[in-house]
């Protein structure tokens, strides 16, 4: 295996997870954002507020898009395992 192999193998394991974490990280700092606005414009100071809407809206990106991304990762991890007798000559 040579460094640029390496390198290839890492850098397209970093996209998947991006693209794989990105959609609930945006969906929950979105929710979080609009929550800190609620509890400015009425000063309440409740740190427990953000927390269940957070978690309401995470588990609704990974009811929505769980199958996209269990595909995605299984297409990725599928091709790796081919790539693997390349990998190794």
């Amino acid at each position: 295996m040579t460094p640029e192999t390496v390198i290839t193998v890492v850098q397209r394991a970093m996209e998947m997870l991006v693209l794989l974490g990105g959609p609930i990280l945006l969906s929950t700092l979105l929710t979080g954002l609009i929550v800190s606005i609620f509890q400015a414009a009425t000063q309440i100071n409740e740190a427990t507020l953000s927390f269940i809407p957070k978690l309401l809206v995470a588990f609704l990106v990974f009811v929505l898009a769980g199958p996209w991304m269990i595909e995605t990762a299984m297409d990725y991890t599928i091709r790796l395992y081919q790539s693997i007798p390349q990998l190794i000559s």
